[in-house]
Order: structure tokens, then C-alpha cells, then sequence
């Protein structure tokens, strides 16, 4: 398969999980809520172990002398609290008659999240195919979680099922979007490919770290606790078990 086959797939297939994510709360919402808690310490715990194990470690390896991969990290991390706290205070501000207002503000968090998920996917093929599809697939575990998240505020809104469907297809649509574009302009950001991981990691640490994991701590359930705990190491060493295969296959 070509590099644009595999950029084309992966991204597909992360905009096709971040439906069923949707989707599914919509068809069984209690169900779709249940096992979120479960899926998003998956997703904590394969976003660190992608930042920590091969992201930043591929930017290194690929970085000149005058790329700080750990600068951009941060750069990253603290752009991802920016945008969230920017909706966020939007969000909670907003009065009664406002609140139309905010559900273009939840599509465009969303739209730009995914683009960046894009971007990120397609920048970790132009380096190696392994590191393509490891982030590729912790983009897509995450969005399961995400995507509930997302459903269920906009159905909290007031939005109709169909409404938020389309809605979110289209928001999609933007990872692979964000992809093709990278793609077509590799030539001219190949440079700037060690600092584009750099800042995928920071994306990905700050979702585990600010969204995913204070999920576990706020649940009273010391079972499901015991159990997400187990089920985030558990996306840790998957990501690492991974890398190794991958590596030594492709």
C-alpha cells in the first residue's frame, strides 16, 4: 500500500470510530455512559504510552539541533488547555438566551480537534508507517469517549439526534481534511515534522492528563476504580507491546 493508502485508511478510520462513539450514545445511552468510564482509561493510558514511547522519541530522532521537542511539548499541551478552557468558559458562562450561541462554540472545538487529530496521524506516517498507525490508533481510542462526551452535550442542548449526526459527520470529515492536506504539502513542512510530533504529544498528554484520568479519580466506585486503573496500565503496555511488533514487522 502506498504512504497516501495508509494516511487515507487510518484517518478513515478514526473518523468512523468518532461516529459509533456518537452514535452509540444515541442508541443506548446508559449503555454508551457505562462503558466510557472503561474505554476513556483505555484511551488515558494509550495516549501517554504513544506521547512517551515513540512520539516524542521518533521527534528526538528526527529532530536538528535546533528543534526542542520538549518546548514545543509544552507549547502543545498548553494550546490544547487554551482551546478547551476557551469553550469551556464560553460554555458555563452562557445564559438561557445564549445558549444557541453555544453549540457552534462545541461543533468548532470539536471540528479543530479533529483537524489537529489529522494533521497528527498523517505528520507520524511521513516519518515511518509503525509510528503512522500507533497514533492512528490511539487518535481512535480516544474518540470513542470523546464522542459520547460531545453527543451528550449537544443532545443536553437541545440538539435532534439527526441534527448531531450530521453535525458530527461533517466535524469528521475534517481529520481526514486535515490528513490529505498535510500530505500534499509534506515537501514543504518536512523540516518541521519533529516539532509537529512534538506537539502531538502535548495534545496527547494533556488529554490523558486533564480529561481522561480525573475521570478515574472522580468515581466512588472503588471496583470500577480498581478496574479503570488496571484497564489504563493495560492501554499503556498495549501501545508498547505494539511498537515492538510493528517495529520489528514493518
Amino acid at each position: 500500500m502506498s504512504l497516501l493508502g495508509y494516511i487515507l485508511l487510518f484517518s478513515f478510520i478514526g473518523s468512523i470510530v468518532s461516529l459509533i462513539g456518537g452514535m452509540l450514545l444515541l442508541i443506548r445511552q446508559k449503555f454508551a455512559v457505562k462503558i466510557s468510564h472503561y474505554l476513556s482509561s483505555f484511551a488515558a493510558g494509550a495516549l501517554l504510552g504513544t506521547a512517551f514511547f515513540d512520539l516524542l522519541p521518533e521527534a528526538a530522532e528526527a529532530a536538528t539541533g535546533e528543534s526542542d521537542i520538549f518546548l514545543w511539548a509544552i507549547i502543545g499541551l498548553l494550546a490544547f488547555f487554551l482551546l478547551e478552557r476557551f469553550i469551556h468558559h464560553h460554555d458555563q458562562g452562557s445564559h438561557p438566551a445564549d445558549q444557541k450561541a453555544v453549540v457552534p462554540l462545541i461543533v468548532v472545538g470539536d471540528t479543530v480537534h479533529n483537524f489537529i487529530d489529522g494533521v497528527a496521524i498523517a505528520a507520524a506516517f511521513l516519518i515511518n508507517i509503525p509510528l503512522g498507525i500507533i497514533t492512528a490508533l490511539a487518535v481512535a481510542v480516544h474518540e470513542i469517549p470523546q464522542e459520547i462526551g460531545d453527543f451528550g452535550l449537544l443532545v443536553h442542548k437541545g440538539v435532534s439526534g439527526k441534527k448531531i449526526i450530521l453535525i458530527n459527520f461533517f466535524s469528521a470529515a475534517a481529520a481526514m481534511f486535515g490528513a490529505i492536506l498535510t500530505y500534499f504539502v509534506k515537501d514543504s513542512i518536512e523540516g518541521l515534522l519533529p516539532i509537529v510530533l512534538s506537539l502531538t504529544a502535548g495534545f496527547f498528554i494533556y488529554i490523558a492528563v486533564a480529561n481522561l484520568i480525573p475521570e478515574i479519580h472522580n468515581n466512588e466506585n472503588k471496583k470500577i476504580a480498581f478496574w479503570e486503573t488496571f484497564i489504563l496500565l493495560l492501554g499503556v503496555g498495549a501501545v508498547w507491546g505494539m511498537i515492538t511488533l510493528l517495529e520489528g514487522k514493518i
